[in-house]
């Protein structure tokens, strides 16, 4: 039985889907204030929090920046906003998926459990990733180069630690979109560009001296090991 934590001031949504929840096998407890989700997020340490944006005190993507500060509890965004720049904006910002509003129970649950198990299957599987000089720590969250932390955005730390898991291997847009953003192959394929850019600034290396990541023209990006760590 999973523990979820509903952040959602709206009484009209937040009672049937926490009967609904309930009635799909979850233990579910509710907030409807982001500080109060915040609180409970903390006290309580759910296995997933499903967060509303529109809250009363503060916006949920402010909780949702607070909650990623201190936790690494999964989070699904429930949102009336259907915008793509505030979607990717969310997803770069720490959450694992998004629900545009309305939703039936039966598709949150459904996302509910696809974000479980891929938290299940990361935690169980390793505690870190090394490739050449790099460490990545997935449960920490932590990157180092050379023994040397790299700060990285959360969403940075996701497309690193997905290359890493493959490496010399070509990895395409649509994987990193897929697997990485959670959302579908289109116009947001440039988002992939700037954060690959982004990277690599951090890594000290460039598109045009690559160390580990190495773009492959009209295909998709290699994380390889750099000659003088092999």
């Amino acid at each position: 039985m999973a523990r979820l934590l509903l952040v959602e001031d709206d009484l009209t949504i937040r009672t049937p889907l926490l009967r609904a929840l309930r009635e799909y096998g979850h233990a579910v407890a509710a907030a409807s204030t982001a500080l109060g989700g915040l609180r409970d997020a903390l006290d309580d340490r759910p296995d997933l929090v499903v967060l509303d944006l529109g809250l009363p005190d503060l916006d949920g993507g402010e909780l949702l920046r607070m909650l990623r500060a201190v936790s690494a509890v999964p989070v699904v965004v429930a949102t009336a906003r259907d915008d793509e720049v505030e979607i990717v904006r969310l997803l770069d910002a720490g959450a694992d998926d998004y629900l545009v509003k309305p939703f039936t129970a039966a598709q949150l649950d459904a996302r509910v459990r696809a974000v479980l198990r891929r938290s299940a299957t990361g935690g169980a599987t390793e505690t870190a990733l090394v490739v050449g000089g790099l460490r990545i720590d997935r449960r920490a969250r932590q990157v180092t180069l050379d023994g040397v932390p790299v700060e990285l955005t959360p969403r940075e730390f996701d497309l690193l630690h997905h290359l890493a898991g493959r490496p010399g291997q070509v990895v395409t847009k649509r994987e990193l979109l897929t697997e990485v953003w959670r959302i579908p192959y289109g116009g947001a394929d440039k988002t992939v560009d700037v954060h690959l850019s982004w990277l690599r600034r951090k890594l000290g290396e460039s598109a045009q001296a690559p160390r580990y990541l190495h773009t492959v023209r009209g295909v998709g990006v290699r994380l390889d090991v750099p000659e003088r760590n092999r």
